[in-house]
């Protein structure tokens, strides 16, 4: 698939895995990332909200961003969302990121929701001017409490080339709008852990950020429905299967934590699972939808 980053497919979200003692579990860490790459998955993504970013000081971001590029060993693009409320804090991250191998970033914006859409492009544009690698916006309005329009995303992206990927959380018929602003000139990924799939394909999306509980599956629908020799009938097949669990994970981001990343845990066989403390307790009902949606996938 040509695009114009030249990035595409399934990133799956590295999950922030912590210990006992809640802080990040770095063996737990190395286990979740070489089971993407057995997987081939596209391409992994690192510090979003399923990273629970925002749970994490500015020491363990880095090293947690630092850990997947290292486990990746460039054998698969990584993103890097950057989450700094500053100017300054996203500039110096971004330094931070590209100079650990970082293959393209994703830049929040500020938690500031009265922010004039011309005042949060130059926000934007100001970081992306002093980065030499692609970079892309998270578009998550609903989730971040501010965002762009879509005539801002375009408007960011003809004053400012780089920014040639966004990241949406959108539904088919807001990415279709988008992909009919921008042509060719922007690379269209999308989250909401993958729901909306195959229509946002037809839609004009290149790629998808996932949780990281189902990205096999979601490698291998990709792959039926875009590669030469895909089987899109199979792919369509596969999607239906999953697409009960994506729904249940995304009645919100506390869900998605809670939940994704104890089916995570079964099918790897590792126990650092749970969100960073303060969190929800599970109800039995909810653990035995975990464990039959878990097993209904199979180990990675």
């Amino acid at each position: 698939m040509q695009t114009q980053s030249g990035f595409h497919g399934v990133y799956p979200v590295a999950f922030a895995l912590f210990g006992q003692d809640d802080q990040l579990h770095r063996d737990a860490v190395r286990v979740q990332v070489q089971a993407m790459l057995r997987h081939n998955v596209h391409g992994i993504a690192v510090l979003g909200l399923a990273s629970e970013v925002h749970r994490l000081s500015v020491p363990e971001r880095h090293a947690l961003m630092e850990w997947v590029i290292e486990d990746a060993a460039g054998q698969v693009p990584v993103a890097v969302t950057i989450a700094e409320p500053s100017l300054a804090g996203q500039i110096d991250f971004a330094r931070a990121a590209e100079a650990a191998g970082a293959s393209w970033l994703v830049l929040q914006p500020p938690p500031v929701k009265s922010v004039p859409e011309a005042d949060l492009i130059r926000f934007f544009g100001a970081v992306a001017d002093r980065c030499t690698v692609p970079v892309a916006i998270q578009n998550a309005p609903q989730y971040l409490g501010i965002g762009l329009s879509v005539d801002g995303i375009a408007a960011l992206n003809r004053a400012h080339g780089n920014v040639s990927i966004i990241k949406m959380e959108a539904t088919a018929t807001v990415i279709d709008r988008l992909h009919q602003a921008v042509g060719g000139s922007m690379d269209i990924f999308n989250g909401r852990a993958g729901i909306d799939m195959i229509e946002a394909l037809r839609a004009g999306a290149v790629g998808f950020i996932p949780g990281g509980e189902s990205y096999d599956v979601l490698t291998r629908v990709f792959n039926d429905l875009t590669a030469p020799d895909g089987d899109p009938s199979r792919g369509e097949t596969l999607y239906r299967e999953v697409l009960p669990l994506l729904e249940f994970l995304m009645e919100s981001i506390d869900n998605f934590l809670l939940h994704g990343k104890a089916v995570l845990g079964h099918r790897l066989g590792i126990a650092q699972t749970a969100p960073r403390a303060p969190f929800g307790v599970p109800s039995a009902f909810a653990s035995d939808m975990v464990r039959r949606y878990a097993n209904a996938m199979g180990p990675l």
